[in-house]
């Protein structure tokens, strides 16, 4: 080796381009990219499970909707839906609005059966109206008149029944007199005691200036209608003051009941 250095060796780097690279991998990076897919199925998974579940409830409730509607909590509902205790529930009814002094009038419908059950009777005027004490008689049998669930005598019209009932009548007078007193009254037996009762009453008093008196077409009529409480047994009729100047015939007169209201509301 010569001075200076001049026999040293250089250092020689060598690279292979040969050799191949294994990539070193991190474990935390590569375990996160397995669950995250995993987790995002599973809360896409959960939401449809609640949407289907939230679904049902809203179908149930829809059901349970129809099937118990609002209208359901509606007295008159009440009654289409339960017809066979229709009648019984209108008397409560009645009576509490009675005692709440409620300005509302209830509907009640009845049922049918009810309705085809109830007491009625029309009478038209007979061609020999004229009774004992001023009864007016009537036509029960041809003819328009009708009766049903009450019972006719001499006369009178005979409750079967208790309950309210529409009285009215309509009598025609021959108005021939020169002074003619009318006086036309609905009247009542009642079964308990056997007296009569005034239930309504027309009174007019009608006097011609000439003597001679009107002439034969002069006729005046009177109509009286109400509502009253009748009991079985009891006894309806008509009298009439002056009862020879009745017109008859089946047109001009006439006398009928009906029940609106079975039995008695309670006050």
């Amino acid at each position: 080796m010569a001075e200076g250095g001049e026999g040293a060796c250089p250092q020689v780097f060598v690279v292979d381009t040969q050799a191949s690279y294994i990539p070193v991998s991190s474990g935390k990076g590569s375990r996160w990219a397995r669950v995250v897919p995993k987790c995002l199925m599973l809360l896409v998974g959960l939401t449809l499970l609640g949407l289907v579940v939230e679904g049902c409830f809203i179908y149930k409730l829809y059901k349970k909707t129809e099937e118990f509607p609002l209208c359901k909590y509606h007295p008159l509902c009440r009654n289409l839906s339960h017809p066979q205790t229709s009648g019984q529930q209108g008397g409560t009814i009645l009576s509490q609005v009675g005692l709440k002094e409620s300005n509302e009038i209830p509907t009640v419908l009845p049922h049918l059966d009810q309705v085809q059950e109830r007491p009625f009777a029309q009478l038209i005027g007979s061609n020999n109206p004229v009774g004992e004490k001023n009864v007016v008689l009537w036509e029960n049998i041809n003819g328009e008149t009708v009766t049903h669930n009450m019972g006719y005598n001499e006369g009178q019209l005979l409750v079967e029944k208790e309950g309210y009932y529409y009285l009215y009548s309509k009598l025609t007078v021959n108005a021939e007199k020169p002074c003619l007193l009318i006086q036309h009254k609905v009247m009542k037996d009642i079964s308990e005691y056997g007296e009569s009762i005034e239930l309504m009453r027309s009174k007019s008093s009608r006097c011609q200036a000439s003597a001679k008196g009107s002439d034969k077409g002069d006729l005046w009529s009177s109509f009286l209608a109400g509502i009253f409480h009748l009991k079985n047994g009891d006894k309806v009729f008509v009298t009439l003051e002056s009862i020879d100047s009745l017109r008859s015939g089946p047109t001009d007169n006439l006398m009928g009941a009906f029940m609106i209201f079975p039995g008695k509301i309670l006050q």
